[in-house]
């Protein structure tokens, strides 16, 4: 056999690549099951182990019980995740200083860094708060480019019937992290 027989031409790889199609079998957006699988369907696997434990299930807990009470520690671990839930975030009260102004940003950031500092928040929940004040931050700047541009474009007409202005931007107080 020749070595040159061997060898991939332009002329062979069209002849391979016309009989063996590469890429996507199906155009975008469709496929050989367009409906997919139904919805509440479970697998096979899923519905011979409930078959098998049809029944059984209080003295499967109870034997799990018996295990971890004898000192199984994966017994153990087993009862006590179905026992007590995951742990969620717990409620703060932080009474944060109000915000009506840019520059009343940064007495509210040291407020957090005071609280983190006395132990009466953590460090998670310190930069949770520093988020709030940063969006805050965000809608306070948006208002007073808003009102520059109203008083660029109509002066300061433009800005006498304003309703912001009467109310400020919305005093952040007390904010409650939950």
């Amino acid at each position: 056999m020749a070595v040159d027989s061997l060898q991939k031409t332009a002329k062979t790889a069209a002849a391979v690549g016309a009989a063996r199609r590469r890429g996507r079998p199906f155009r975008k957006g469709e496929s050989g099951n367009p409906k997919g699988r139904p919805r509440g369907s479970r697998n096979r696997t899923t519905q011979l182990a409930e078959l098998l434990l049809e029944g059984e299930s209080e003295r499967l807990t109870r034997k799990a019980v018996e295990l971890a009470l004898d000192g199984d520690p994966y017994a153990l671990k087993l009862c006590l995740d179905r026992l007590i839930a995951p742990r969620r975030e717990r409620a703060v009260e932080f009474k944060l200083p109000p915000i009506r102004t840019i520059g009343d940003l940064d007495t509210a950031v040291s407020a957090v860094a005071a609280a983190v500092a006395a132990g009466e928040i953590t460090p998670g929940e310190a930069a949770e708060l520093a988020g709030a004040v940063e969006a805050l931050g965000r809608v306070l700047e948006r208002w007073a480019a808003d009102r520059r541009e109203r008083y660029f474009w109509g002066g300061a007409k433009a800005l006498e019937n304003d309703e912001t202005e009467a109310r400020g931007p919305q005093e952040a107080g007390n904010i409650t992290k939950s």
